[in-house]
């Protein structure tokens, strides 16, 4: 068993977090004191530099390669961070990808993938996480969703349904974990010009755009999800941090 963490601090597992709005949440539990695994699938440097990162914030850090399809993987990961520090009690499923195409032009192998990392990968976590955290009876998950989950987005059906799959996953997990006090909740974070979005500004039209003329920043998103965690009375809830309405 390696060195249990400090009393108050959390050791947080974030998929996805060699970069982008998963580098931003990392570091976010870093500035909060955490211990975090950094997950990544193939960017050593880039996980590296994340870890590094999360330590100048003020908090510990180890990258570990896993790929969140592989079920195996996601296992040894779990297994190796309650090996290392002795429990896990927050988890950040932020793993996705995106393959863009008309539906009529989406092949089998793009929607394979959008949908085995962006949901199965949170599937595979939640299976391997909540086993842990059920044990203790203590535990927060967040699942990053997105809008395009709620009102679609052209071009964008298999992330869309990966998504949207992800309410349904959160909720049905939620009643599920109720009474082991694990609570599981999900943010929509809005637009950032990430790897994911093509380092694109927001193409978003009327009547999708934000009222407000403007996204939340990926550090704002990242002190929303580490407070997100702390609240032990809330679950099954989706949370839109930013001004987009979506149609009714």
């Amino acid at each position: 068993m390696g060195n249990r963490p400090p009393s108050g601090t959390r050791v947080v597992m974030v998929t996805g977090a060699s970069r982008g709005l998963g580098r931003a949440i990392a570091v976010g539990f870093g500035r909060a004191g955490d211990q975090v695994v950094v997950n990544y699938r193939t960017d050593a440097a880039e996980a590296e530099r994340t870890a590094r990162a999360v330590e100048e914030a003020g908090g510990a850090a180890i990258p570990y390669q896993a790929d969140v399809r592989d079920a195996k993987n996601v296992a040894a990961m779990v297994a190796a961070t309650v090996d290392r520090w002795g429990r896990l009690d927050v988890l950040v499923c932020n793993a996705a990808v995106t393959e863009d195409s008309l539906v009529l032009r989406v092949s089998d192998e793009a929607w394979d993938t959008v949908v085995a990392t962006t949901l199965t990968g949170a599937f595979h976590c939640l299976q391997q996480a909540g086993a842990v955290m059920q044990a203790r009876k203590a535990g927060a998950v967040i699942l990053i969703g997105s809008l395009a989950g709620l009102q679609g987005r052209v071009g964008q059906a298999p992330y869309a349904a990966a998504k949207a799959g992800l309410i349904g996953l959160m909720r049905s997990v939620a009643r599920e974990w109720g009474s082991s006090n694990v609570r599981i909740n999900m943010i929509l974070p809005g637009w950032h010009a990430t790897a994911l979005t093509g380092f694109r500004d927001d193409p978003a039209p009327a009547p999708f755009e934000p009222v407000l003329g403007r996204g939340t920043t990926p550090d704002a998103v990242a002190d929303f999800v580490v407070a997100l965690a702390a609240l032990p009375n809330v679950s099954g809830q989706v949370f839109s941090l930013d001004s987009r309405i979506a149609p009714s």
